[in-house]
């Protein structure tokens, strides 16, 4: 684990929040003594699966065709056609 000190954070901000984002934790340092660690965010790739869209638009329409598109329904309504 890295450790720098606050001017070498107030300095070099990028370059550390690079490290971090690239996955490593960093210690930050007062007069040599530790007062926080910055580290990355847990992802949320995990959170589970994402719901299915297609599945649920055909359960509620089936195969049902609209007569205009919602860019065609946004246009009449803004007045743009």
């Amino acid at each position: 684990m890295k450790s720098v000190n606050i001017r070498s954070l107030k300095h070099e901000t990028g370059a550390i929040m690079e490290r971090i984002a690239l996955g490593e934790s960093v210690v930050i340092r007062r007069r040599n003594q530790p007062i926080a660690v910055l580290q990355p965010v847990a992802s949320n790739q995990n959170s589970g699966p994402k719901p299915d869209f297609r599945k649920r638009l055909r359960a509620i329409y089936g195969d049902q065709v609209l007569p205009q598109t919602a860019t065609e329904l946004l246009s009449d309504e803004r007045g743009e056609r």
